[in-house]
C-alpha cells in the first residue's frame, strides 16, 4: 500500500456505521443515541461505499460508532470488505452487545481486530467517564473472550482531567491485559466533550513526554490521536539521543525535518508520515456525510452525492488541511509544522478557526524565539 501521497488517498478512513449506542459517555464527539437513525446507509450503499476505499489505494478502515454491533449487518458488511482485501477492525461500545458469540463471528469473517476502550484503572473512574455502571466490568469480561479467541486486543483510553493523576496504573493494568496497541486519545471539546475536561498545555506536554519514555519500557505500541504534537516530542527525543550519541557530530534538526517524518525520524512506526484532520484521515458519518475527522464537524460533502475520492481530493476544505503554509499563529512559522501540524480538530473547537494554531501546544518556534531576542 505504499507509498502513499495523502493528496491522493488516506492512510485510515473511518466510517460510522451508526449512532445508535446503549452509553452516555462524557466525551462523546457523536452525541449518540439509544435508537439507529433512519437515514444511516444501507448495506447495498456501504459495499458501494467499500469499493470506493478499495480503490483509494486500499487504506485501513476502521468501524465505529456509536456502537457498530447496535447494527445488524455489521458482520455481512465486515465480510464483504475483507473478502475485497480490506483491512478492517472495529471499536464496539462494552455493552452486552459484546458477546462471545459475536467475537467469534468476527474472527470467522476476518476482522483483524478489536478495540476496546478503557478510560479508568478502576470502575469508578472507568463508569464515570463512560456515563453507566458496569461498562468496566463488561469491558473487562469482553477481554477475556477475545483473549480465549486469541484475537488481537487494542485498548482506547481518552486522557482527561479524570485519569491524569493514574496513568502510571492504567499503563500497568493494560500491560497486564497484554493488548497489541494502546491507542491514546487527547480529548477535543465537540459533542459531549467540555473543555473543563481537558488537561492544561502543561499536561498534554507532560503526558506526551511520559508516552515517549513508556513506549521504551512497554512490549505493546503505544499512537496517540488528536494529539500532532506529540510527534514533535518523539522527534526532539530522538534527536537528543542522536546528538548524544555522536559525541558532537553535526546533526540538525533542520537536516532531521528536511527528511520528512519517516522511518526513524518520526519513532512511532505506523503511517510513514504525520496523519492529521483531512491529511492522510477522512471520516465518513452513519449518513454518508464526509468529514476531515470525527472531531471536526465541517462537512465537506457526501458519498451519496458525490464519489468518496472526489470529495477528499478536491474539497477546498480538504486541500487546504493539507496545505501547512495555510496554518496561522506559531503553528505557521513553526519548523515542525510539516510532520506536526497541531490538531485541526482542537483549534477549531478552541477558535472557530481549523487553520489556527494548536492552542494546547506549549512549544515556542525557533523563529519567535529569535524574534523576541
Amino acid at each position: 500500500m505504499f507509498p502513499r501521497d495523502y493528496k491522493e488517498n488516506p492512510f485510515i478512513v473511518i466510517w460510522e456505521l451508526t449512532r445508535a449506542c446503549e452509553l452516555k459517555c462524557l466525551h462523546c464527539r457523536a452525541e449518540a443515541q439509544y435508537h439507529r437513525h433512519p437515514l444511516e446507509l444501507s448495506f447495498d450503499e456501504g459495499k458501494k461505499l467499500i469499493d470506493e476505499i478499495h480503490s483509494m489505494n486500499n487504506p485501513m478502515l476502521v468501524f465505529t460508532g456509536g456502537d457498530p454491533l447496535m447494527r445488524e449487518d455489521v458482520f455481512d458488511i465486515a465480510k464483504y470488505a475483507i473478502d475485497k482485501g480490506v483491512r478492517v477492525s472495529m471499536t464496539p461500545s462494552a455493552t452486552p452487545n459484546v458477546t462471545k458469540k459475536a467475537m467469534e463471528k468476527a474472527k470467522e469473517v476476518g476482522l483483524s481486530r478489536w478495540a476496546f476502550s478503557l478510560d479508568g484503572h478502576n470502575a469508578e473512574i472507568h463508569d464515570h467517564f463512560r456515563g453507566t455502571r458496569g461498562s468496566f466490568d463488561l469491558t473487562m469480561n469482553a477481554i477475556n473472550y477475545l483473549h480465549d479467541l486469541n484475537m488481537p486486543l487494542q485498548i482506547n483510553t481518552v486522557i482527561s482531567k479524570y485519569n491524569y493523576d493514574y496513568l502510571e496504573k492504567m499503563a500497568e493494568m493494560i500491560e497486564k491485559l497484554d493488548c497489541v496497541l494502546w491507542s491514546v486519545f487527547f480529548l477535543v471539546p465537540t459533542g459531549r466533550g467540555q473543555q473543563e475536561d481537558m488537561i492544561s498545555p502543561v499536561e498534554h506536554e507532560k503526558v506526551f513526554q511520559w508516552l515517549y519514555d513508556l513506549s521504551k519500557r512497554v512490549p505493546f505500541d503505544i499512537k496517540t490521536t488528536a494529539a500532532q504534537h506529540h510527534r514533535r516530542v518523539v522527534i526532539q527525543n530522538k534527536m537528543r539521543e542522536k546528538i548524544s550519541a555522536s559525541e558532537g557530530s553535526d546533526i540538525r534538526y533542520e537536516d532531521a525535518l528536511k527528511s520528512g517524518s519517516t522511518g526513524q525520524i518520526d519513532g512511532l512506526g505506523r503511517a510513514p508520515k504525520g496523519v492529521n484532520d483531512g491529511n492522510g484521515f477522512v471520516f465518513i458519518s452513519h449518513t454518508g456525510d464526509v468529514f476531515p475527522s470525527g472531531l471536526l464537524p465541517i462537512k465537506a460533502g457526501n458519498v451519496r452525492e458525490t464519489p468518496l475520492a472526489n470529495i477528499y481530493r478536491e474539497s477546498e476544505i480538504f486541500k487546504s488541511l493539507r496545505n501547512p503554509d495555510l496554518y496561522k499563529g506559531k503553528c505557521g512559522v513553526c519548523e515542525f509544522k510539516h510532520v506536526c501540524g497541531g490538531s485541526r480538530s482542537r483549534a477549531y473547537a478552541m477558535t472557530g478557526d481549523y487553520l489556527e494554531s494548536e492552542p494546547y501546544c506549549v512549544y515556542i518556534p525557533k523563529s519567535m524565539r529569535k524574534n523576541a531576542q
